[in-house]
């Protein structure tokens, strides 16, 4: 079982139920026992008093019964009975047996006899039997009986009540527990969300907006996101210093090679490798930047005012290569993402619409859900179902006609993955080329 919740759930149940358990027996216990102790008590007292009749009226029998007056053994059948045998054998009842008898006593005895007895009529009753020797050297046994009808059913009711009632506190332990999880948990989720909102450009992590407990654990999750953060902007400075000590000795062979082509020698080969050496070297460096944005604190960009501008630099170059140039632009979008990864990606896209178009280019982007969807159509003749899977393979150009290096959707789908991301490829239904969509996640946020 890995999950906290789970075990402090069935812990805390588990605890509860053996407390429950232990406090029902316990008071079952007691319950049962104090009704037994006065019903026990009660007869007792009743046997005493007619032991008390006996001994002042056994003189005069007819008196004895008349001096019983109790309600309780007048009324037929009623479970409280009292039996008197005489020395001289005659056996005096209480008006409640009726025609009924009490068993026989056995041979005298000095000490009093306690026996649960089955009368006729079904009843059990418990019967107290004593032999009482008076000083004239006579000897009565006199017996009480009550019905046990009364005990049991006293018994039964107060172990259902009991049942019922710790029947009610368990689900109330139940859901205590569950609670007291909830509240203890409490900080652990806040915490998780405080660290997804880190990564949305939110602020960070403040030890002051958690326990003590907890603290710790916010302490080392910050550490290890300095840390990452530096390691992180230390492969972002090498990479771009890598970049332009790259760049200078490429430029130079490019020019090289360039002035070699203008003075008739055939060096073109030579020069497409170079631009492929250029773009995989983009592509890597590409890579590096989109991997290290995860470490850093991410930037909240402004997709809205970035788009704006991209689309003048384009509407301007559609308006020399005679293209109808349209955008839609939703405001107020942002997006985690780096400006230059942002610049990127779109300006691939978009330079490959104008590339392949025919005469127009479309350019929109929306809000949908926790989404930035940014679509880039044109009306060219788009790429057939079987090449969508391979157009964005490292290298992988369809199409021979045109300069490229093939790795311009390559890079596109490395940054947008990098963050999250995705790029869909299909044939625009409104254009009936190329559509590509991209999908960023956007931010809580703006930037501050």
């Amino acid at each position: 079982m890995k999950s906290l919740r789970a075990r402090a759930v069935v812990g805390g149940m588990l605890s509860a139920v053996a407390i429950i358990f232990l406090g029902f027996t316990g008071l079952s216990s007691l319950g049962i026992r104090q009704p037994e102790q006065g019903f026990n008590d009660l007869q007792q007292r009743r046997h005493e008093r007619v032991v008390s009749v006996v001994e002042t009226y056994r003189a005069t029998p007819d008196v004895l019964v008349r001096r019983m007056a109790d309600p309780v053994f007048e009324r037929p059948y009623s479970g409280q009975y009292w039996q008197i045998l005489t020395p001289d054998g005659a056996i005096l009842t209480s008006p409640s047996l009726q025609e009924m008898r009490l068993p026989a006593p056995a041979d005298v005895e000095e000490d009093q006899t306690v026996r649960s007895l089955r009368m006729p009529d079904g009843q059990t009753v418990r019967s107290v039997g004593l032999w009482r020797q008076f000083d004239d050297g006579q000897s009565w046994h006199v017996q009480v009986a009550s019905s046990l009808q009364g005990l049991q059913d006293s018994q039964t009711l107060f172990r259902r009540n009991l049942f019922v009632a710790f029947g009610v506190v368990t689900l109330i332990g139940i859901i205590g527990a569950l609670l007291q999880v909830t509240l203890v948990l409490r900080p652990l989720n806040a915490l998780r969300r405080d660290v997804a909102r880190r990564w949305q450009g939110e602020d960070g992590l403040d030890i002051d907006d958690y326990p003590t407990e907890v603290v710790p654990l916010v302490t080392d999750i910050n550490t290890l996101l300095e840390r990452n953060r530096e390691i992180s902007s230390r492969a972002r400075r090498q990479a771009a210093d890598l970049a332009h000590a790259i760049k200078t000795p490429s430029a130079i062979v490019r020019n090289e090679l360039e002035r070699l082509l203008q003075d008739g020698q055939d060096v073109q080969i030579s020069i497409d490798a170079l631009d492929r050496l250029d773009a995989q070297l983009n592509r890597s460096f590409a890579r590096i930047r989109a991997g290290g944005g995860h470490a850093e604190r991410p930037v909240v960009l402004d997709v809205s005012a970035a788009l704006d501008r991209m689309v003048r630099a384009f509407g301007a170059l559609a308006s020399n290569a005679e293209r109808d140039f349209t955008s839609d632009v939703a405001p107020d979008l942002r997006a985690r993402i780096e400006q230059s990864d942002f610049d990127e990606i779109v300006g691939n896209l978009l330079d490959n619409a104008m590339k392949w178009s025919k005469s127009r280019v479309c350019v929109t982007a929306k809000a949908q859900d926790d989404l930035v969807v940014i679509e880039v159509a044109d009306d060219g003749n788009g790429i057939a179902d079987a090449d969508m899977a391979r157009v964005t393979e490292s290298g992988r150009r369809l199409d021979t006609a045109k300069p490229g290096t093939g790795l311009g959707l390559a890079i596109v789908k490395d940054l947008i993955h990098a963050y999250g991301g995705a790029l869909t490829l299909d044939r625009s239904e409104t254009k009936g080329g190329l559509s590509a969509t991209v999908t960023l996640k956007a931010s809580l946020r703006p930037r501050s």
